[in-house]
Parts: C-alpha cells; sequence; structure tokens
C-alpha cells in the first residue's frame, strides 16, 4: 500500500505478501505510478530510498512482506500545455463545449512520454488559451479519454460549470440519465451469444503496469454487448461486436472482451497469443489485420444532455479508413449470407 507522508516530497509503501522477492526498483515504480522504474533507480542510486528506515542504495534489494519503504524525492511536475496546430475533426461546437472525431495515434492528454502533440495542445490552439485553466493545467477541459489508438466520438468542455456537469453525468454512465457510449469492436472467434453483460472488476495487472486486468479487489466494471455480424472461413471467425459502456474504466472494453475469450483484433497489450490466427486468414484480408497497427476499436456514438440546454445530443462517427476496408474485406465472408470461404 503506497502513502503520501505529511512530508511534501516523501511516499512510504508498505510491501505485502504478494511483494515477497521483488527487486525494490520494480516494487517503487509498480507502487508509485507517478514514477518510471528508470526514474526510480536513479533516486535510489542517489541515495533517495530507504528500507525500514536503513538506506537502501541498490535497486536489486529484494523485499519482504513488511517492508517499509521510504523514497524521498521532488514531487514531477507537467509543463503547462502549450498550443499546437494539430488538425481537429471537428463534430459540433458552441461557446460551451466541443465535439471531436478522435484519430487513432493521437493521446489525449500530455503525460510522461507524451509531453507534446497531444488532443489538449490541439484543442488549446483550436479554442484559444482560455481553456488551459478549464479543470486544471494538466487535462483542460478532459471529461473523458479514449486510449492513443482507439478512434471515434469524444466531448471537451470549455467552461468549469460544463466541465462539472458533463463529469457528473459520466460518473452516472446512464443509470438515471440519457448519457450513451457504443464502440464498434472487431473481435476474434464466433460469438455465440447473441447479446451478454460482462461485469468483472478491474485493476492494474500486477505483472505488468501498462495491463488493465480482472482482479477480485478491482473497481467494478460493467459492458454489455451485443454480435452484429459474424464472418467465418476456414479455421477462423471474427465477430463485429457492438459494446456499450455501463462504467467507464481504462482498458474496459478490451480486458472484457478478452476476458470471455474474444479479444480485439491486433490488440497487442491483450490479445498477444492471437496474431497467429492472422495466418490464417485469406491473403488480402490478413494484411489489413496484420497492417492495422493498432486495437480494433472505434467510439461510434456518444449521447448527453447539453448542460446549459438541457437539449439532448447524439453524435456518430462512421467507421475510419482502416477499420472500414477491414469491414469491407470481411463482408464476402458473413455467416448470415452463407458464403464461407
Amino acid at each position: 500500500m503506497a502513502e503520501r507522508t505529511d512530508e511534501d516530497f516523501a511516499w512510504e509503501v508498505v510491501a505485502g505478501p504478494d511483494d515477497a522477492g521483488k527487486r525494490v526498483d520494480a516494487f517503487l515504480a509498480g507502487a508509485l505510478v507517478l514514477f518510471s522504474r528508470n526514474r526510480v533507480k536513479d533516486l535510489i542510486l542517489a541515495g533517495a530510498v530507504s528500507v525500514n528506515g536503513d538506506p537502501c542504495g541498490e535497486p536489486r534489494f529484494r523485499i519482504r512482506p513488511g517492508d517499509i519503504v521510504l523514497l524521498l524525492a521532488p514531487e514531477p511536475t507537467e509543463a503547462e500545455p502549450e498550443p499546437e496546430n494539430i488538425p481537429l475533426d471537428v463534430l459540433y461546437e458552441d461557446e460551451f463545449l466541443i465535439v471531436i472525431d478522435k484519430p487513432a495515434g493521437l493521446v489525449v492528454h500530455p503525460a510522461p512520454g507524451s509531453p507534446s502533440g497531444t488532443l489538449v495542445n490541439a484543442l488549446i490552439h483550436h479554442c484559444g488559451m482560455s481553456l488551459a485553466g478549464i479543470g486544471g493545467v494538466r487535462r483542460p477541459g478532459i471529461v473523458h479519454r479514449l486510449d492513443k489508438d482507439t478512434t471515434g466520438v469524444m466531448v471537451v468542455a470549455k467552461t468549469e460549470p460544463v466541465l462539472n456537469h458533463l463529469a457528473r453525468q459520466f460518473a452516472d454512465h446512464g443509470r438515471t440519465g440519457p448519457l450513451e457510449r457504443i464502440y464498434t469492436a472487431f473481435v476474434w472467434g464466433r460469438m455465440q451469444a447473441h447479446t451478454g453483460t460482462v461485469e468483472a472488476p478491474l485493476g492494474r495487472d500486477a505483472n505488468n503496469r501498462l495491463r488493465q486486468a480482472v482482479r477480485k479487489d478491482g473497481r467494478i466494471a460493467i459492458t454489455h454487448f451485443r454480435a452484429v455480424t459474424r464472418y467465418g472461413g476456414e479455421g477462423w471467425d471474427i465477430t463485429e461486436v457492438d459494446c456499450r459502456l455501463e462504467t467507464g474504466r481504462t482498458h474496459q472494453i478490451r480486458v472484457h472482451m478478452a476476458h470471455i475469450g474474444h479479444p480485439l483484433l491486433a490488440d497487442g497489450l491483450y490479445a498477444p497469443g492471437f496474431a497467429t490466427k492472422a495466418n490464417r486468414l485469406p491473403a488480402d484480408l490478413r494484411a489489413i489485420v496484420t497492417g492495422l497497427g493498432r486495437q480494433a476499436l472505434h467510439a461510434r456514438l456518444l449521447g448527453f444532455v447539453h448542460p446549459e440546454t438541457g437539449e439532448e445530443l447524439v453524435f456518430e462517427s462512421g467507421l475510419p479508413p482502416d477499420l472500414a476496408a477491414l469491414a469491407e474485406a470481411l463482408a464476402p465472408f458473413d455467416l448470415a449470407r452463407g458464403r464461407r470461404g
């Protein structure tokens, strides 16, 4: 368990039973997400870490359950985002909010490893520096986010009241209001159920801090799905799925679909073992799947109440070119048409 101490720049972490035998640099990097492992290693070598009150200058030091590890370091800071002239596909805009169709490869907000070239930088350029103060410097106006390589509809607030109103709608997840989020996903395998719900709590993967995982101690996560079209050929099956979020956890759809045995096409993080399945696809289709370079996921619909006008707004985005090409290549193999290749 990680805890910030009363000292301004001290982090205290207590090792649990599952931490036995871990290197202290890996242990701290996993517990303190603000610090990369390389940064932790440098701090250890600089004498900034102690274990049970004794200095620890060796990154390879092995942790035991109950060890109290203290890190003394300057708090990480992020530079104020600068405006950058990055093109935006604007679906709607007024003085209160803006709705955009996010392309693949665009990070939503500055973070370690992506200090610039983000959607936030583009929004500040497009909307003016007044946006920078909305919701704080790091994520101005950001109500929700999409993964870097997920495409589709996003809404961003231009004023603090609008940000707060939208945040409440997203926190409610459409349980009592009209908020709706639907994603199109292409997954491996022939999904037998026409509709279903995955209710599986999610948390950080204990073995890979880049991944989320189904965990008993995770946060509640619920995804409703509907099989739209099933495709198949000799030795392979793919299903196009609509996923509706009832919660909004990091990587939720990607983890939930993998959890039920249907990971997303080209998802290198959650479907690495499915890469060989692409070899069974017809040549043209195989080239498209292997060339995606990203998970086959698109936020195609977003509906919410306009915080100022009270109007219920719904925005839809067609498949981006790469997924449209995938859908076109799959069409001859639609099993409902009886044409199995």
